[in-house]
């Protein structure tokens, strides 16, 4: 490997071990090859996220955004790579054949939060997740290996329940960036309004809302694992890891009775690597999925 394509890959790598605090564990599962590829393009999508996250005005934002399409653009044709990531990245998205249209979708998404600071409805949601997640999960599919179209399908439902996860848990440091990305046609169902998610409240009404968002993300976790006999046997253990981590969240989130506010909800690191040794011995004895 070229020094410059391997720098590349060792950038990308750092990005994803300091960033990827979920992914990095269903990561470390994979084959080296999958493993540097999912490096690589989660390093590209990672800087999407962090640009609409910013504290940039909006319209520093909205050019950042423009200007990574076009290195985008580059990346999938012979222009130069003037981002340590680059090589990497589009060395990967040769490698597994991946779509560019997926990564601009992911741009897509990226711009959605620059534009809109609540959805109306849960259709217009479901579209934001797309862009965000399900858009990602076409992206690690075509890393994963798969022969069944329908697998696609499932991996759209996955992202979906991914992202939903995301955001009941993020509910109180979304709400302080401006943004609830609980439809409004929900808060006006239970009766609970923007300014008393802003303002922390927690009663019965916040949490029937909040149930009701979590038992429609679960139908969609049930969906998603129909995803997990369609990929290549040695990916399977990253992907069970992942849907095992994220599902576990929103259980947490159930048990916590969606308490949000007082602490950030999470799965400890020790949490997290005992589901990344249960996934290797998957990988390597073929057993368990």
């Amino acid at each position: 490997m070229e020094p410059e394509l391997s720098a590349s890959y060792r950038s990308a790598k750092a990005i994803a071990r300091k960033q990827a605090r979920n992914f990095y564990y269903s990561f470390v599962v994979l084959p080296p090859d999958k493993r540097r590829a999912f490096c690589a393009v989660y390093a590209f999508m990672r800087y999407c996220d962090d640009i609409s996250d910013g504290e940039e005005s909006t319209e520093t934002k909205r050019r950042m955004l423009e200007d990574w399409r076009s290195r985008l653009n580059e990346a999938y044709s012979d222009g130069p790579c003037e981002n340590s990531i680059l090589p990497a990245f589009r060395e990967s998205v040769r490698q597994y054949s991946i779509p560019a249209q997926y990564f601009h979708w992911i741009i897509d998404g990226a711009e959605m939060d620059l534009d809109t600071l609540q959805y109306k409805t849960f259709d217009d949601l479901y579209r934001y997740c797309f862009h965000v997640a399900s858009a990602v999960g076409f992206v690690c599919l075509q890393i994963f290996g798969f022969k069944d179209e329908h697998a696609k399908e499932y991996a759209e439902q996955c992202g979906i329940a991914f992202q939903l996860t995301n955001i009941l848990r993020d509910v109180q440091e979304d709400a302080a960036m401006g943004r609830i990305y609980l439809p409004a046609e929900d808060l006006k169902k239970y009766d609970y309004t923007p300014d008393e998610l802003r303002n922390g409240v927690v009663d019965e009404r916040f949490r029937s809302l909040m149930r009701f968002e979590a038992d429609r993300a679960k139908k969609y976790y049930t969906q998603a694992r129909n995803l997990l006999p369609l990929v290549e046997k040695q990916s399977k253990p990253a992907l069970w890891a992942m849907m095992e981590i994220y599902e576990r969240l929103l259980d947490r989130i159930i048990r916590h009775r969606f308490d949000v506010f007082q602490n950030r909800i999470r799965l400890t690191g020790m949490e997290k690597t005992s589901i990344a040794l249960r996934a290797l011995r998957m990988r390597f004895t073929g057993s368990g999925i």
